[in-house]
């Protein structure tokens, strides 16, 4: 007998350690472990309207997101995207003493991006061992799901907490407690509310324990109210040794920004979702990620290159969702950094990817921008020009929040060309002629309409743009930015293609401002980036654009004359996407060594512990740079993967893929979810 029991738990431990072997050489699995807390930078999980970022505390996250609610606080006197309530953490208690980083051992952390489901293990002594998976709920955007598993190694006293605490920007925090009693179920819900700094908004979240014992015999509730900023609810279970005892805890949260009444709306969606119960609830989330995951990047040949892919992608795949009018922030659903503004990185940067590979996704982000577009076209009046000028740094309301001190907020006007670009780039993807009638054309007309009132025809009889931040954001007002004037020529002739495509007659300003607009170069052939500039060291990609995406260059001398000399200028410390660009052209000129190794300079270096989140720059600390993602993934779909967005749709231009790697396999491209494949 001891023998057979011997062999048993002999097969049990090999069994784990193949698992664990499994999990690790996953293309699917992120792990954190040997986690340092004073070197922890968290992965978040997100559906697009709610964030969970982790923390290096057990069963602790660091910051709650909620996506849309805004508020004045803080930096520079301009909205701030909230932080919500932390309604998924948790405290427990072993034998009347609480845990904490201190009092665990084997402490790990894996994000499942398959099914969007970060799970944390842990051991206590020899007393317990924990498992906790954490959702941002894909098919309820309002909700969590925290899965709890609590294994005992001796016989023990265990004591789950719920805790539901407020972030210290909100105020007049009120907290609830009640229970829903039904023949049926039992629903305790824990409840806080409160406003948002200026008053501006009111928040609430809730949620509750899902048992998995009969109606009658689930664990007595206590409900402690600390302080009026955080509550929790608590049980005691007495496990004997080798027993495993599980319970679930759903939240949901929302605001005044989504619904006009958020505390009850908060119960309400607690309630539907601890009714629907924990195993209808993952079935419902993993399909909706099985449906996200049908448009994916496939490296054949190289493991750890396609796991970063799977993280890029589903990063921004979290960050955004169908169906909303909410757009992406360069740090996304990760955190308050930025304070949560749109900016180019959305339509230059995020968007392209999502365009290819989910349109309807794609689309929710350009709703954004034409729900805010009489916020632009009075900030046009306002700056004493025509159209829609669209903010550098654009909030809730479409308002500019730049910080005064930041002159990029007045100037840098090539947002605007970028805007106009990705609705019509949506427009050939698609071939949506009603969306164009309805979004697209108003919008391009709008933007086209500012830019013909932008340029100044000079004594030379060409038109100049005077007085600019370029993408290059070290050269600050200068003129005639290649950038920005290559932008504003394209998007003029987008509106008259949009205009004839409906059978309307365009603006012939459009079309004179267009072919007029200059572009300058340098005595050596090298396009230059401003009227003034002379070889300086730039931030980030500027005059490269123009081969990629705006395709205003097209001559492959010009290109790689053009990469030769901007790349040795090229900051260092510039942001990722910067050598996502030089990689992309490299690698559709041909030269895929060069770009193979533009490719891993583009992210490896902007990592940082435990998980390998991306912050903006090599050395950088702001995770997670969804930016950064995009332009990375940019280079897969667009460089390596040769596709291109033209007016027939998007087609696949001739390329290579670097020798490491057999094949590159685009899924689910398109309105068709056409599949590529480059040997």
């Amino acid at each position: 007998m001891i023998q057979k029991f011997f062999f048993l738990n002999l097969l049990l431990m090999q069994s784990i350690v193949a698992l664990a072997q499994d999990v690790a050489n996953s293309v699917w699995h992120v792990q954190a472990k040997n986690i340092n807390p004073n070197n922890y930078y968290g992965v978040t999980v997100a559906n697009g309207m709610i964030g969970i970022v982790s923390a290096a505390e057990p069963l602790k996250v660091k910051d709650v997101v909620l996506n849309g609610a805004f508020d004045t606080y803080g930096r520079g006197r301009v909205s701030n995207i909230m932080k919500t309530f932390d309604f998924a953490n948790m405290d427990l208690d072993v034998d009347g003493r609480r845990l904490d980083k201190n009092s665990i051992q084997n402490y790990a952390q894996t994000l499942d991006m398959q099914a969007a489901a970060l799970t944390t293990t842990f051991d206590h002594a020899d007393k317990i061992s924990v498992k906790q998976t954490v959702m941002a709920l894909r098919h309820l955007p309002h909700t969590a799901l925290l899965e709890v598993e609590i294994t005992a190694k001796k016989d023990v006293a265990v004591t789950p907490h719920s805790v539901l605490s407020a972030p210290d920007m909100l105020r007049d925090v009120k907290n609830f407690y009640h229970l829903i009693d039904r023949p049926h179920s039992l629903i305790p819900l824990l409840t806080s509310v409160a406003r948002s700094p200026t008053g501006k908004h009111t928040v609430a979240a809730s949620n509750s324990f899902i048992f998995e014992e009969e109606r009658g015999k689930e664990p007595a509730l206590i409900h402690e109210e600390w302080d009026y900023g955080l509550h929790r609810l608590k049980f005691t279970i007495n496990l004997k040794a080798g027993q495993t005892y599980r319970f679930a805890v759903v939240g949901s949260t929302t605001s005044t920004e989504h619904v006009a009444d958020p505390h009850n709306e908060a119960e309400r969606l607690t309630i539907f979702a601890a009714l629907e119960r924990t195993a209808r609830l993952k079935k419902r989330h993993t399909e909706a990620w099985n449906k996200l995951w049908q448009s994916d990047i496939v490296i054949e040949g190289d493991a750890n290159v396609q796991r970063d892919v799977h993280f890029a992608l589903y990063h921004l795949y979290s960050f955004a969702r169908e169906g909303t009018a909410y757009s992406l922030s360069p740090m996304g659903l990760s955190g308050l950094g930025y304070n949560g503004h749109v900016f180019w990185d959305t339509d230059v940067w995020m968007y392209p990817p999502l365009l290819l590979l989910h349109p309807e996704i794609a689309k929710s982000l350009l709703e954004y921008r034409f729900q805010r577009l009489e916020a632009a076209k009075n900030n046009a009046f306002s700056h004493g020009y025509e159209g829609a000028m669209f903010p550098w740094e654009s909030d809730d309301e479409g308002q500019e929040a730049t910080p005064v001190w930041a002159l990029t907020g007045p100037f840098q006007h090539h947002i605007t060309g970028d805007v106009g670009w990705a609705f019509w780039k949506y427009y050939q993807v698609t071939k949506d002629k009603t969306w164009l009638r309805e979004r697209g054309y108003p919008m391009l007309k709008e933007v086209a309409d500012f830019w013909a009132s932008r340029a100044e025809r000079g004594n030379d009889g060409k038109y100049h743009i005077i007085n600019v931040v370029c993408a290059d954001e070290y050269a600050e007002n200068v003129d005639d930015n290649a950038f920005t004037n290559a932008m504003a020529r394209e998007v003029l002739g987008y509106a008259a293609d949009a205009a004839k495509e409906l059978g309307i007659a365009a603006n012939p300003k459009w079309a004179e401002v267009a072919a007029g607009l200059v572009i300058l170069k340098m005595d050596n052939g090298v396009t230059r980036e401003h009227a003034t500039y002379n070889g300086e060291i730039i931030k980030q990609a500027d005059v490269n654009l123009l081969a990629y995406p705006l395709k205003a260059i097209t001559d492959p001398a010009q290109i790689r004359r053009d990469l030769d000399y901007y790349e040795a200028k090229m900051d260092k410390n510039g942001p990722a996407m910067s050598f996502a660009v030089l990689c992309l052209l490299h690698a559709r000129l041909g030269n895929t060594d060069k770009a193979h190794q533009l490719f891993t300079q583009s992210y490896e270096p902007n990592k940082v512990p435990p998980f390998g989140v991306l912050a903006e720059t090599a050395g950088g600390t702001n995770p997670y740079f969804a930016t950064g993602a995009g332009g990375f993934l940019q280079t897969l779909l667009n460089g390596f993967g040769g596709l291109d967005i033209t007016k027939t749709g998007v087609v696949q231009l001739k390329t290579r893929i670097p020798s490491a790697w057999k094949s590159l396999t685009l899924k689910g491209i398109g309105t068709e979810r056409k599949t590529f494949v480059v040997r």
